[in-house]
C-alpha cells in the first residue's frame, strides 16, 4: 500500500506486483474531490498497467490526484523491491490517433462547466442538437471546487412590504416555510444604502483623496449609479424601526432584487492600482445575471435538482443574506448528492435523455478545442484533438458558444494583465483556488477571431485558501473574527468584500513556508461552515485545530508562532461583549456578525442574555489561512445576448460566450455566490 498526497489529503493506492510488472492497483482511503479528483483514478490505473511503469500523462482538470496517484504508486513499487525506480517511473503509454472525427450539430458549445452545461440544457429544450467539447475527463468545471451556493432573495423568505408583519411564505414548490430572521445589525448598513448620493459617481473626488475600497460610508458620498432602490428600505425601516425599539433582537431580513443589484454594482466599483481609471459592472448585464436568477431555482428543480428550501444563508464576500444551498439532484427515482447533481446531473439529463433531440446530443470527454473555424466572416465550428491525438471537426449550424471559464490558474496571464494588485502580493508563484485546466485557453480561441476583452486586470483572491496548496477553504466572515498572527487582535471586518479582506490578509498576515498573507481565524467549533466541508472539527496540520482558550498558547508555540494568547482571549472577549450588546467591538467594526466566539443563551426575542457568557471550556475552530487566486472578472467582451464582440461593439457572427470567460459583469470584484447565477443565467441566455 502506497501513499502519496491529493487535492484534499493522502491517498492510498493499494498496488499488487509480479516478478516484473504491475499486476493490479486499487483504490485505498482518499478524500479526493467526486467528479473532479476521483475521475483519475481509472484512466490513470488503465495507463500505469498498460505502461508497468508511472511515466503516464495526468488527466486534465486533476492534476493534483494525478499526482498523487503515480506517488503512491511509486511509494508502493519502492516498498515491493523495484530494483530500477527511475525506470519505472519512465514507462509510458503512447496512445493511438484514431480515424478523424467530423459531426455537425446545431449548438457546437465549448466547455462543460456550469455555463456551458446550462447553455446546452437550454439549447436541447429549445430543440437543438447540441455538441459539448470538454478538456477535463468529466463535465463540471470550475464549479465541482466552488462552494456551489447561489446568491438570488427567494421573496417567499424575506419581508413582504404587503403583509410586513407575516412570518410564514409559500415557497415555489407550494409548502410554507418559516421567513428568515436576521440580525438588527442589518438595519446600520441599510441606513447607509437609505442616504446614499444619489448625485452620479464622483471620481474626480479620489484623485486626491484615498480610495478605500469597502468603505461603503465613505463611498455613500461620493454618488451612485442611476439605478437605486430608497424607497424599499424606508418602508422596511419605517416597519422595522419600532420593532427594534421594543426590544427585537432578530428581524424578518430585508432582501430585495434591486439591492442585490446595488450591492454589486458598488461591490465591484474599483480603481486601477494607479488610480488612473475605474471598473464597475455593466449594469444591463448586472440587471439581466440578477433577475434572470429569480428564475434558476424552478428551472433547475424542474429538471430534478434539489435545494434547502428554507434558508437564505450568507458566505465568504457576499456581503448579505441570500444564498441558496443546493441538495443534489433526483432522477427516475435514484438520488444524486451535492453540487455534481444539483447543477450537472440534472441538466445532463435534460442533453442526453429527456430532449426531443436526445439521440443527436453529445458530451465529448477529454478533448481539448484549439481553434475556431470561420466561413466568410461567421464562426461555424471548433477544431480539437481528443486526449489521444485523435482531430475533431464540429460544426455549428447556428452557433459557437465559449464557455471555458476564467484563467485564475494561468498565473502568467494573471500577472500580465494586472492592473489592481501590488506585485509585492501577486506573482506567478502565488496559488490558486481554480483547477489546472482554467487557463483562459476560449479567451484566446475568441481574440484569434476579432474578440475584444474587457476588465482583463483584475483578477479576485479568495481570502480562505489553504496555505500549503491555495485550495478553497469554505467558510464565512459572519460568525468567525481573523486574527493577526503577529498582534493577536482583529485587523479588518469579516464581513467585507473578497478583495478588501485579502489585502488586509497580505499587510496583516505572515509568510508561512512561502505563502503570504497567513492569518488565523477563530470560531466556535459548533458554527456551521458553508460548503461542502471536508474536516469536521478535526486536527488537519496547519489546516485546523480545535482547541479551548486556555489550550491556545500551547497550539501557537507547537506551530513556532509567537501570538500572544492573552491577547487573543481579550480580543475574543470583547469581540462577544461588543455582539451581545449590539455594539461595534473596539478596534475594527464588524458590519453583520450573527454569532459569539464563545457561548451565551438567548432570549425569546433573539437577545443575547450576557450573564450566561463563557469561554473557557468552549470549543474553538482555529484555522490557518491565505489568499490565492480564485476568480478573473476580465474575459471576452459580450452584450446581454451573449453574443462575443469586437473592439468597435460589433457583433462576431455564430459566436456566443458565457459564464467567467466573458468580462464587464463583476466589475473590480465579485459577490461571493454570484459566479454560480450568472453562469447559469448567461449558459440559458
Amino acid at each position: 500500500t502506497g501513499v502519496g498526497s491529493g487535492y484534499n489529503g493522502s491517498v492510498e493506492m493499494s498496488v499488487t506486483f509480479s516478478d516484473t510488472a504491475v499486476t493490479a492497483i486499487e483504490v485505498g482511503a482518499n478524500k479526493e474531490t467526486q467528479y473532479v479528483g476521483d475521475v483519475a483514478f481509472e484512466p490513470m490505473i488503465a495507463d500505469i498497467l498498460a505502461a508497468n511503469g508511472t511515466g503516464v500523462d495526468a488527466v486534465s482538470g486533476a492534476t493534483f490526484t494525478s499526482a498523487a496517484i503515480r506517488s503512491a504508486v511509486n511509494d508502493a513499487a519502492q516498498q515491493a523491491g523495484c530494483t530500477n525506480l527511475d525506470a519505472f517511473k519512465a514507462n509510458k503509454v503512447v496512445h493511438e490517433a484514431q480515424d478523424p472525427i467530423e459531426e455537425t450539430y446545431d449548438v457546437v458549445i465549448v466547455g462543460a462547466g456550469g455555463a456551458g452545461i446550462a447553455a446546452a440544457a437550454q439549447a436541447a429544450q429549445d430543440g437543438n442538437t447540441v455538441l459539448v467539447i470538454e478538456k477535463n475527463a468529466q463535465v463540471g468545471g470550475n464549479t465541482l471546487v466552488s462552494g456551489g451556493q447561489y446568491q438570488s432573495v427567494m421573496p417567499y423568505l424575506v419581508w413582504d412590504p404587503a403583509d410586513p408583519d407575516a412570518t410564514t411564505g409559500v415557497g415555489y414548490d407550494g409548502n410554507t416555510y418559516n421567513k428568515v430572521v436576521e440580525s438588527i445589525a442589518t438595519l446600520n448598513e441599510l441606513k447607509t444604502i437609505l442616504n446614499w448620493s444619489e448625485e452620479p459617481f464622483d471620481e474626480e473626488y479620489y484623485k486626491d483623496h484615498e480610495f478605500v475600497a469597502g468603505d461603503i460610508e465613505e463611498l455613500s458620498k461620493h454618488g451612485v449609479h442611476a439605478e437605486y432602490l430608497k424607497a424599499e428600505i424606508q418602508a422596511y425601516l419605517d416597519w422595522a424601526e419600532p420593532k427594534v425599539a421594543e426590544g427585537a433582537g432578530q428581524l424578518t431580513l430585508f432582501s430585495t432584487v434591486n439591492l442585490h443589484i446595488f450591492q454589486t454594482y458598488y461591490g465591484g466599483l474599483r480603481p486601477t492600482a494607479d488610480m488612473s481609471s475605474w471598473i464597475y459592472g455593466d449594469f444591463a448585464l448586472v440587471n439581466q445575471f440578477i433577475k434572470g436568477g429569480q428564475e434558476l431555482k424552478q428551472w433547475l428543480e424542474a429538471q430534478g435538482s434539489t435545494f434547502v428550501e428554507n434558508t437564505q444563508p450568507t458566505l465568504i464576500g457576499a456581503l448579505w443574506y441570500r444564498e441558496n444551498e443546493f441538495v443534489g439532484a433526483t432522477i427516475d427515482g435514484v438520488d444524486y448528492p451535492g453540487r455534481w447533481g444539483t447543477y450537472f446531473k440534472a441538466p445532463m439529463n435534460t442533453v442526453l435523455a429527456t430532449s426531443e433531440t436526445a439521440a443527436s446530443n453529445k458530451i465529448m470527454l477529454r478533448t481539448t478545442a484549439e481553434e475556431l473555424i470561420v466561413e466568410d466572416g461567421k464562426v461555424t465550428g471548433v477544431k480539437a484533438t481528443q486526449y489521444d491525438g485523435t482531430p475533431v471537426t464540429a460544426h455549428a449550424t447556428k452557433g459557437v458558444v465559449i464557455a471555458t471559464g476564467g484563467y485564475a490558474a494561468n498565473l502568467n496571464m494573471v500577472v500580465d494583465s494586472n492592473v489592481y494588485w501590488s506585485s509585492e502580493y501577486v506573482s506567478t508563484s502565488t496559488k490558486t483556488t481554480n483547477r489546472s485546466s482554467l487557463k483562459g485557453d476560449g479567451i484566446t480561441m475568441a481574440q484569434a477571431v476579432g474578440a475584444d476583452v474587457t476588465g482583463m486586470g483584475y483578477t479576485q483572491m479568495m481570502p480562505i485558501s489553504w496555505i500549503d496548496d491555495g485550495n478553497l477553504a469554505f467558510g464565512g466572515g459572519n460568525y468567525a473574527i481573523y486574527i493577526n498572527p503577529t498582534t493577536g487582535k482583529r485587523f479588518v471586518d469579516e464581513t467585507s468584500e473578497r478583495d478588501v479582506l485579502s489585502l488586509a490578509e497580505f499587510r496583516n498576515g505572515i509568510e508561512h513556508n512561502g505563502t503570504k498573507g497567513v492569518f488565523i481565524e477563530l470560531a466556535n467549533a459548533s458554527s456551521k461552515i458553508p460548503g461542502p466541508y471536508l474536516y469536521g472539527n478535526e486536527d488537519v496540520e496547519w489546516r485546523q485545530y480545535v482547541r479551548t482558550v486556555d489550550q491556545l498558547a500551547e497550539l501557537f508555540a507547537s506551530l513556532g508562532l509567537e501570538t500572544d494568547a492573552d491577547t487573543v482571549r481579550a480580543t475574543i472577549e470583547n469581540y462577544d461583549k461588543a455582539v451581545m450588546a449590539g455594539e461595534q467591538p473596539e478596534g475594527v467594526k464588524k458590519t453583520n456578525p450573527n454569532a459569539l466566539i464563545g457561548y451565551a443563551e438567548k432570549d425569546e426575542s433573539g437577545n443575547y442574555l450576557p450573564e450566561t457568557y463563557k469561554l473557557d471550556g468552549v470549543e474553538l475552530r482555529v484555522r490557518f489561512m491565505a489568499p490565492s487566486t480564485h476568480h478573473t472578472m476580465g474575459g471576452i467582451k459580450v452584450d446581454t445576448e451573449r453574443h462575443a464582440l469586437d473592439a468597435e461593439d460589433n457583433v462576431i457572427p455564430g459566436l456566443y460566450a458565457a459564464g467567467e470567460v466573458t468580462g464587464g459583469i463583476h466589475g473590480g470584484n465579485r459577490l461571493g455566490g454570484n459566479a454560480i447565477v450568472e453562469i447559469f443565467v448567461s449558459g440559458r441566455t
